[in-house]
């Protein structure tokens, strides 16, 4: 792989990042947004001690992340869940079911993986300041400056019952604490002087009041790498999205905070165009378009010719999309109880009830007051093309970014690269974990023919290896950025 010679080189030389995430990071309207978990991905690993549930083994997560670093990716991503998925008062088992704590699992990867970014999400509605900044500095630290940390903020009232509120907080504050979470969190991994003595520490906030000595010292990259998910829908990167707070805007927050921005792949137009937003607006909290790396998360089918790749694609869907699931699919968005229905059969005549079924969300969710708006758009198309339930669902829910020869997929990303519709790609392999073998062995060598990957892993952290400086310690004398924790009165 090393060896191939650039075809050509990028304008600017501009060069992509990838990276892989096995679980869904985001989730939006009416079905997966960003695809991963349940209607998408699905988990085998041959071999597996305890075949019923892969996505538990070590041994998976670790072929997942030597076959990333085979492939010279920047980084892996692991989603964080805090409770299984429900469907009508039980739990949803058509989607994953079970999963382990990411940083835990990171944490054993680092001592099997020299160079990939390890990045875990971790929700800043129920986790407090100081324990994370301490775990994420330790795997900082074990794994020499790979770490990272996907912040998201759960709406769920039942994921708030596993914690100690018993609830979970509305949208303005959801969001205030996730800002002075992170800036709490990167005021801690400053604290220690440059000749690694603690400092002492304290916070004094709406939402946080700690004060005392953090426990290390700066971390190989000064701060993990932060990064923060927008849905190109309507600006949320919330993982999970309630009615309280339709519409809200979470790009000032990622200008303002994040590293990297992870966001679903879009056309080549939109995604120039929120490419240009998201950089432009990073200049209201001083800092430079290179501070901000955007990466879409996107899934590939692959074939020796276009019509084999599309057949598969189509197979692949077929699959993804059980009759039980096109089922589920629908009861989410009805509101009802549909399992006397055929899914071979034409869509329900009934009109979704105001309430969606109880419990979290098992692979996708609905506002309140468009469910009817979709279920006419679903039965208009249904009508004009003589679509059933399943064909309905597979019609309309999310499918693959790109399907084509290794050679026509491998120009698409090239070419998104340099018009600067994004700065890098996060995989979501439709069977985790060898779904990505096809993939580094493939593409990746095409991508570097084109010159716009890396031929070897550079030396340094993962911070270094995205292009992003170097964070200077507030403590030591850097201005701090103006942090607008935005809300809906934000």
């Amino acid at each position: 792989m090393s060896g191939r010679r650039p075809r050509d080189a990028g304008p600017q030389g501009r060069r992509c990042h990838l990276a892989v995430v096995p679980h869904a990071p985001l989730r939006a309207e009416g079905a997966s947004a960003v695809p991963g978990v349940g209607d998408t991905a699905v988990w085998s690993a041959p071999g597996a001690r305890n075949p019923t549930r892969p996505q538990i083994e070590f041994a998976s997560f670790e072929r997942l992340a030597r076959t990333a670093e085979r492939g010279l990716f920047d980084f892996l991503l692991l989603a964080e869940g805090l409770r299984l998925p429900e469907h009508r008062g039980r739990v949803h088992d058509v989607d994953v079911t079970g999963r382990p704590e990411p940083l835990t699992v990171l944490n054993a990867l680092a001592g099997v993986t020299a160079d990939l970014g390890l990045v875990a999400t971790v929700d800043a509605a129920f986790h407090e300041p100081f324990d994370l900044a301490r775990r994420l500095a330790t795997l900082d630290h074990l794994s020499g400056g790979r770490a990272g940390w996907h912040v998201v903020t759960t709406s769920d009232a039942l994921t708030g019952g596993n914690f100690r509120r018993g609830a979970y907080l509305g949208a303005a504050d959801r969001h205030h604490r996730a800002a002075e979470f992170v800036a709490t969190a990167s005021q801690l991994w400053d604290s220690w002087t440059p000749d690694a003595g603690p400092r002492p520490f304290a916070h004094r906030g709406p939402h946080f009041d700690i004060a005392g000595e953090f426990t290390l010292p700066r971390s190989p990259q000064g701060r993990p790498v932060v990064i923060r998910t927008v849905d190109p829908v309507n600006g949320s990167g919330e993982e999970g999205r309630g009615q309280d707070a339709p519409g809200r805007d979470d790009r000032e927050s990622a200008a303002a905070t994040a590293d990297v921005v992870l966001t679903r792949h879009d056309t080549p137009e939109a995604g120039r165009a929120r490419y240009a937003d998201l950089k432009g607006r990073l200049a209201g909290y001083g800092r430079e378009p290179g501070e901000l790396r955007i990466m879409s998360a996107i899934t590939v089918v692959l074939g020796d010719t276009a019509a084999e790749a599309q057949e598969r694609a189509a197979t692949i869907r077929r699959q993804q999309v059980s009759p039980r699931h096109a089922l589920l699919a629908l009861e989410r968005l009805w509101g009802r109880d549909l399992s006397a229905y055929d899914p071979d059969g034409p869509l329900p005549g009934l009109d979704p009830v105001p309430e969606p079924l109880t419990g979290p969300p098992a692979g996708g969710r609905t506002r309140r007051g468009q469910a009817l708006a979709t279920v006419r758009r679903l039965r208009a198309l249904s009508q004009e093309k003589g679509l059933s339930i399943r064909q309905t669902v597979i019609e309309t829910t999310a499918r693959q970014s790109f399907v084509g020869t290794p050679e026509a997929v491998a120009a698409d990303l090239a070419e998104l690269v340099r018009e600067e519709a994004t700065d890098g790609f996060v995989l979501v392999p439709q069977l985790v974990p060898e779904g990505l073998d096809e993939f580094v062995d493939r593409v990746v060598p095409l991508l570097q023919e084109h010159g716009v990957f890396r031929t070897e892993y550079e030396p340094g952290t993962l911070r270094s290896r995205l292009g992003l400086p170097a964070p200077v310690a507030v403590q030591d004398g850097a201005a701090r950025r103006p942090l607008r924790p935005l809300g809906p009165q934000g």
